[in-house]
């Protein structure tokens, strides 16, 4: 019949499912290292946004980033208990320790959890929403939706191959063009184009893992890019995620923003790293230190573009 924390569905997601938890489960749960993919998009977006207009609303910056932080929180823990629940953590995982398969905490407490960050995200939507209006809700409805739906539902994305496209689409190009709407109304075609670039390297972080995981997703039915295709397409496919995000660069000269190109600088020396780790590695944890350094790597980026962007 399975684990009777199941049974009991969403009713799992009520305080007594809160009490008595350890807080460093809670905080692997959470997944920091990933926690890049949901801050640069709002760092970068802020900075390109002020580059263009020469401000920058605090507020809603603050905003966009508890929202942006809720959402990618939400779905790390609701990844968690899901995959735990279809039996896609395995005692054969060398990936980082997961909490609802190895007992840590209960399925109803970490599905609670997961809840509690998304009703986070929903009331920072609420302040963003009141601030700019529907166009809120066409970029936020769809995220909170998926925040689930990446690995749970009727399709989830995950689960067919689409993880990377989706980290491309509403962790770069959506979160990206969406910051840069909340802080001036408008939808600039530079937006696009820095959304493009966080997305693919943030994007990296999920076929590192996919990478490592392959043997054990491959036994569980988690039918992703690498097991679908195998280890060398999953390999080019990081690499085309690395060096378009770099040569992609190239078309800030169109808009006139030649020291925006400079952001690319750090991806060639830490992405050409993580690339030959892919290459040269047998997955296993080594595997973990090249997920850190696409943490890294996506941080570097936005600095840069911090840097190049007041500098020039």
């Amino acid at each position: 019949m399975g684990d009777p924390g199941w049974t009991s569905g969403w009713d799992g997601l009520h305080l007594r499912a809160l009490n008595a938890i350890d807080f460093k489960s809670v905080w692997l749960a959470a997944r920091p290292k990933t926690l890049p993919a949901a801050v640069v998009p709002v760092w970068a977006g802020c900075v390109l946004a002020w580059r263009l207009t020469g401000e920058v609303d605090g507020g809603l910056a603050l905003w966009t980033l508890v929202g942006a932080l809720g959402i990618q929180i939400a779905t790390n823990f609701f990844n968690d208990a899901i995959d735990a629940r279809k039996g896609a953590d395995t005692e054969r995982r060398t990936g980082p320790m997961r909490v609802t398969a190895t007992g840590m905490m209960t399925p109803a407490a970490v599905m609670a959890f997961g809840g509690l960050f998304l009703a986070v995200a929903v009331v920072a939507g609420c302040f963003l929403f009141a601030a700019r209006g529907w166009p809120v809700l066409a970029i936020g409805v769809p995220s909170l939706i998926l925040a689930y739906g990446y690995t749970g539902g009727p399709f989830p994305l995950a689960y067919r191959g689409m993880g990377e496209l989706f980290v491309v689409l509403f962790f770069g190009l959506v979160a990206v063009g969406g910051t840069v709407f909340v802080q001036t109304g408008d939808w600039p075609a530079e937006a696009w184009l820095l959304g493009l670039q966080v997305g693919l390297l943030s994007a990296v972080l999920i076929s590192i893992n996919n990478f490592r995981d392959r043997e054990e997703d491959a036994g569980t039915g988690k039918r992703t890019l690498a097991v679908r295709f195998g280890p060398k397409v999953a390999a080019v496919v990081m690499w085309l995620e690395i060096k378009v995000a770099v040569f992609a660069g190239l078309g800030w000269l169109a808009f006139g923003q030649l020291p925006l190109v400079l952001a690319g600088a750090p991806v060639l020396l830490i992405g050409g790293r993580v690339l030959w780790g892919v290459m040269t590695m047998a997955p296993g944890p080594g595997f973990n230190r090249l997920l850190a350094m696409g943490g890294v790597q996506l941080v570097m980026f936005a600095a840069v573009f911090h840097l190049a962007a007041a500098v020039g």
